[in-house]
Order: C-alpha cells, then sequence, then structure tokens
C-alpha cells in the first residue's frame, strides 16, 4: 500500500513544478531563496539586452518622441512605430536630401523600431489599436493637447483595456495657462530659460545648437518610463508619466536658476562683466562664453583662426593648476603676484589675463594646445566641427556615430547609443520603411491568421491606395 500510495504522489510533484515555471522570474527567484535572481553563467553582453521583452506602441512624430523611443529600442525594447498609411511621419518628407527616399531627419530618430501602418479612423483600425493596447507594456506620444482622446483613446479607456499600460508623454507646458499651447524646440528654449541666458551681454538672446527642448525632453521621458516599468514590477499597474518641454530645458538649464537667486545676495563675481564694472540687473545676465561655474573659462583663437571658423579652444583658468598656466604663457611672476596669484584677486581681470593666454594659444593649432594642457592637468576642449566629429575614429569605435545602410538612400551616419552598458550590448539598425512590418506586427505579434490579414488589406485599415478603390 505504501508503494501504491508513492506511485500516485508522483505526479503531484511535476505538477507543482508546472505551475511554478509559469509565474513570473521575480516570483521563482524569491521562492528560491534570498529573492534575488541568481547571476547570469551567460558571458558579459550575451543574456539578452536591459528592456528585452518590453513592447513599446510608439505614436511619436518629429523629435522629441522618437529620440525616446529609438533610446528605448537601443535599449533591447521593440518598438511598434503607428503611422499613417500613405503618409507616415511627417519627417520623412522633411529637409529630403535624396529624392525618394526618407530624409535624414527621419532615419536618424526612428532606427531599431519597426513600422505598422494604421488608419485609426478606420473601424478595422480602431480593432487592431485596442489589440496593440492589450499586446504592449508602454504607449508614447507627443501629439498635440487633446489628440490622443479625440482618437478615443483615453486614460480611462487605455487603463480599462490595459491596467498594466504605460501611458507616456511629451507636451510643451506642464498643467497651467500655457497647457495647451504648442510647443517646438526653439519655443522650449526661449520658455525654459536658456534662450534669456544664452549669448552675449550686448546681444539678443540666443538657442543653442543643441537640441535641448526636443532630444532633452526625450531622454527624461525615457528614464521616466523606465522608472514606472521599475514600479510596476511592485504594483502591478501602468500609469500616465508627462514631460513638458518647458521642465526639460529648465532642468538642463538649472545652474543659471542657481545664479538668479545668488543675485539677490550680490554681483556674480565669475562673470566677466564683474571684472568690466558693469552693474548687473534683476534678472541673469546672458555672459557670452563665462563658464558658469567656480573656474572662469572662455573661447580662445587658435592657430589657423582667420580661415578656419573652428579654430578655437575653450580654455579654463582652474585654480590648482594656475601656476603651470603662468608658465606656459610666459607670465611666471603672475604666480606671486599679488594682483594674479589668488583666485578672488584674478575675477576683476579676467578680460586681460584671457587675453595674454590668447596670444599663446595663437601660435599652436587647437589640438596641439590640448595636447600641451593635458600634461599638465590644465582644462581644455577644442571646439570640433561637425565634420571633424563625423570623421573621428575614436567616436566610430565607441558607437557614438554610427554608419547605417538604408535600402533606399544608402549608407548614412546616426549617433549611436550615448548610454553604455557592459551587460546590454547596443547593435544599432537602420530606420523602417513606411508600413514595412505592417504584416509582421499584424500576423506575428496580435495573432491575426494570413486570411484575416488579407481582409484587413483589402478593408483600407492599412493601406491608403487599398482605401482609394474601396471608396470608389
Amino acid at each position: 500500500m505504501a508503494k501504491k500510495a508513492k506511485a500516485k504522489s508522483k505526479p503531484k510533484p511535476a505538477a507543482m513544478k508546472k505551475s511554478a515555471a509559469k509565474k513570473p522570474a521575480l516570483v521563482r527567484a524569491k521562492a528560491n531563496g534570498n529573492g534575488l535572481p541568481k547571476p547570469s553563467s551567460k558571458p558579459f553582453g550575451k543574456d539578452g539586452k536591459a528592456l528585452q521583452g518590453v513592447r513599446i506602441l510608439d505614436f511619436t512624430h518629429v523629435q522629441s518622441g522618437p529620440t525616446c523611443t529609438q533610446l528605448l529600442a537601443y535599449m533591447g525594447a521593440d518598438v511598434i512605430k503607428v503611422e499613417r498609411p500613405g503618409e507616415g511621419d511627417i519627417t520623412r518628407g522633411q529637409l529630403r536630401d535624396v529624392k525618394g527616399a526618407d530624409s535624414l531627419y527621419f532615419t536618424m530618430l526612428n532606427g531599431n523600431k519597426r513600422s505598422i501602418t494604421i488608419d485609426s479612423k478606420h473601424k478595422t483600425g480602431k480593432q487592431i489599436l485596442d489589440r496593440l493596447v492589450k499586446h504592449c507594456d508602454v504607449l508614447v506620444e507627443n501629439f498635440a493637447p487633446g489628440a490622443l482622446d479625440r482618437m478615443g483613446l483615453t486614460w480611462e479607456y487605455i487603463h480599462k483595456l490595459n491596467p498594466r499600460m504605460i501611458v507616456a508623454s511629451v507636451k510643451g507646458f506642464g498643467p497651467g495657462p500655457y497647457e495647451d499651447c504648442k510647443v517646438y524646440e526653439n519655443v522650449a528654449q526661449c520658455a525654459g530659460g536658456s534662450a534669456s541666458t544664452t549669448g552675449f551681454r550686448e546681444g539678443p538672446p540666443l538657442v543653442t545648437g543643441a537640441q535641448i527642448g526636443d532630444s532633452g525632453t526625450g531622454l527624461h521621458l525615457a528614464f521616466g518610463i523606465v522608472t514606472a516599468l521599475y514600479q510596476r514590477i511592485r504594483t502591478g499597474r501602468g500609469q500616465k508619466v508627462l514631460c513638458a518641454m518647458q521642465d526639460g530645458v529648465l532642468n538642463l538649464a538649472r545652474v543659471k536658476l542657481r545664479d538668479q537667486q545668488r543675485l539677490a545676495h550680490g554681483p556674480l563675481t565669475e562673470y566677466r562683466q564683474y571684472g568690466e564694472g558693469i552693474p548687473f540687473g534683476k534678472a541673469v545676465p546672458r555672459s557670452g562664453n563665462d563658464s558658469g561655474g567656480g573656474q572662469p573659462g572662455w573661447i580662445l583663437k587658435c592657430k589657423g583662426w582667420e580661415t578656419d571658423p573652428d579654430a578655437y579652444i575653450y580654455f579654463i583658468t582652474q585654480a590648482p593648476v594656475w601656476e603651470p598656466i603662468c608658465d606656459l604663457i610666459g607670465k611666471p611672476e603672475w604666480k606671486t603676484d599679488p594682483e594674479y596669484a589668488k583666485p578672488p584677486a584674478r575675477l576683476p581681470r579676467l578680460g586681460h589675463i584671457f587675453a595674454t593666454i590668447e596670444q599663446w594659444t595663437m601660435t599652436k593649432t587647437k589640438f596641439e594646445v590640448m595636447d600641451i594642457c593635458n600634461e599638465k592637468d590644465i582644462p581644455v576642449g577644442p571646439i570640433l566641427s561637425m565634420k571633424e566629429i563625423a570623421e573621428e575614429p575614436s567616436l566610430r569605435k565607441t558607437g557614438t556615430v554610427v554608419e547605417v545602410d538604408h535600402p533606399v538612400r544608402g549608407k548614412y551616419l546616426t549617433v549611436g547609443n550615448p548610454v553604455k552598458m557592459s551587460d546590454s550590448i547596443t547593435e544599432v539598425t537602420r530606420s523602417p520603411l513606411l508600413g514595412e512590418h505592417t504584416e509582421e506586427i499584424l500576423t506575428k505579434v496580435l495573432g491575426y491568421s494570413a486570411k484575416e490579414f488579407a481582409e484587413i488589406k483589402m478593408s483600407g485599415a492599412i493601406t491608403a491606395a487599398e482605401k482609394k478603390k474601396a471608396a470608389a
């Protein structure tokens, strides 16, 4: 009887094992002991990517949203970009440099993604969108305020379809008097405080060439999404994530908000205008090339500046290396001169000091200055043109600049993943053609049969040309 009882009990452990195998990895790990997964035995970089298994429903266009979703794609997420049949993302045709090919504006912001075309106003198209919501982890959008709601994809509707869905949005402004206003890159730079503090004191405000409004906000949103995904492990539910472009710019310009508060206690002594005896106003002024930190800096001419617009170097007179600087520029007496020896004494004389240093830098190329100064730990940085950056071998080697082959436009350069991880290796792939992965996503992700796909195609829900024929 004991043997029979033992024999009858054999299937029970097997059933238990089968049940345990269905549990999430985190639950299985907790059952095993300390609550943490066992360290992988695979080599670093060979055990998948950081966001592998995460699926993104990408409703973004132009720059801020696509920057965010491309970063997530670099990290291994499956990004499904939803586009209008026959049209797609407006940047496919903007600033086009190769006839008949997607523009660099589009290709450089949409690598590592899949494209599906859907008419969101079509009955079948709406059904496909609902199905995508159920199959994805994150919905990312940067439409004008209210556009997603007008599509019927309100937060309440999405959350009902998929309680685990994270809805992430880029908007121009946060809640307040301007939240319904449309915002573009330079508008964000102006509204976020960057433009008012950029440029020279006697000139107008300037926007920066760095896309801190669009791409900067995309970076912030990607961080918010990853944070929400992590919280979802604990709570089991999704949430809304919002990044306003004004907020993103202000975050990147926070040192100027710092200076605004310092003004209440006296002049900003590290600004050149202090040394020139020009009084400060009520707001942080434009400071030209002042470093904006505790170590004064300025852009100086180098050898060849007369014909090369980029023959310049940024030079910082860091206090610990003041003596080597004096020796380099032929002013050893400044090391002990009370008007130059200490940082506070130098502040009113920054204009003269940098003019003197420039007499030395003008005898060297920017790279010679860099080599000489680096040996003495003097912080300097050459002004690199985009041509020099595009051709820099070290940037190609690290994957910061990547050459990608496109089936229509041929080879082009793009910016690779700016975040380098030792156990999540990034492979940069080209941007998708319009609707290139529609059939693949419908059949392999959403589970439509070949017959159903053919019917959807004929209905006009995914193909603009077919829609016109059906209407006729």
